[in-house]
């Protein structure tokens, strides 16, 4: 268990939010608890065609569940507390709570850019090499690849956590932001946050836009491949689909990850950082469901009859 530094003078934090108005609070409330009951049963739903279909036992629909258990979990890190706060006059969090609300949020946020190069690779292999694909992707290497991208993410953002709770904070504990994020705690520091800030432009720099470039160079490959190598009609019209769901999440992912943690701080405007926080903690979970089933005809296919069975039953 975390133990808070002898130092440290503030033992909890006051999380601002994302509004100023009082007003607008009730609203907001209702606005967020739809969205994060959409998000849990859209995932949810993803998750049990996939563990109960047998069709789609495949490395993709693999990673998909994978990727749809991230979203259940990322948006639970933020949204629960977040909308605790909208009905509460004390928006108060603990000291140790607010660390570990930053380590899983850095943990399953840095995951899931992982997973997502991943789920290109698998791509790239399904495409490019598909007489072998089955045998280079079989379920134990799919089993290994979701695990060090679950271990991985783990221990990136433990470095994140335990670094951050060896900073002295003595003046004001207010936090500009809706949850706990290492960029606003890093302005309420005192001393030399240096180091901090390093891990964040390079390690996190790292960590999020590796799988980018990766996922792009997948994609000229595909791309290539497609246009000069297969010159197959069936084959690009059976491609495009899957890889469009797959960029489309990408882009919704990796748009508000670059312009939070990629810009140097001084930058950056604590209402833009709220946004993009919003964009890919609450925007991206709500979408990427929505995403793979209208257009997937696997998916959708598996989703009718379960609703079918459903109303079969009652």
């Amino acid at each position: 268990s975390l133990k808070m530094p002898n130092h440290t003078s503030v033992n909890e934090f006051l999380l601002l939010g994302i509004t100023d108005i009082r007003e607008l609070e009730p609203f907001l409330f209702a606005v967020f608890l739809i969205i994060y009951i959409l998000i849990l049963i859209g995932n949810g739903a993803i998750l049990v065609i996939v563990i109960s279909d047998s069709r789609l036992h495949s490395p993709m629909y693999f990673f998909l569940g994978n990727l749809s258990c991230l979203d259940i979990c990322y948006s639970t890190v933020t949204l629960p507390k977040m909308l605790d706060n909208f009905l509460s006059t004390h928006k108060t969090i603990s000291f140790v709570g607010c660390i570990i609300q930053l380590h899983f949020f850095h943990f399953l946020g840095s995951t899931e850019a992982i997973l997502l190069g991943v789920m290109a690779f698998d791509r790239f292999m399904a495409i490019c090499n598909p007489l072998r694909y089955t045998i280079l992707m079989n379920h134990e290497v799919c089993l290994c690849l979701a695990a060090a991208t679950w271990i991985t993410g783990f221990f990136h953002a433990l470095l994140h956590s335990i670094m951050t709770s060896r900073l002295t904070f003595c003046g004001s504990n207010h936090i500009h932001h809706f949850f706990c994020d290492i960029k606003p705690l890093l302005d309420l520091a005192c001393g030399n946050t240096e180091l901090n800030q390093w891990m964040l432009e390079t390690v996190t720099g790292t960590i999020a836009m590796s799988p980018f470039f990766f996922i792009l160079l997948s994609y000229f490959y595909i791309i290539s491949f497609l246009l000069f190598k297969s010159r197959s009609c069936s084959m690009l019209q059976k491609a495009l689909p899957t890889c469009a769901s797959h960029f489309i999440v990408v882009i919704l992912f990796y748009a508000p990850v670059v312009f939070i943690y990629i810009r140097p701080t001084s930058d950056s405007s604590m209402d833009q950082d709220r946004i993009a926080a919003i964009m890919y903690s609450v925007v991206t979970p709500v979408l990427n469901p929505l995403i793979y089933t209208l257009r997937n005809k696997d998916v959708k296919g598996a989703l009718s009859k379960v609703i079918r069975k459903k109303l079969s039953v009652t």
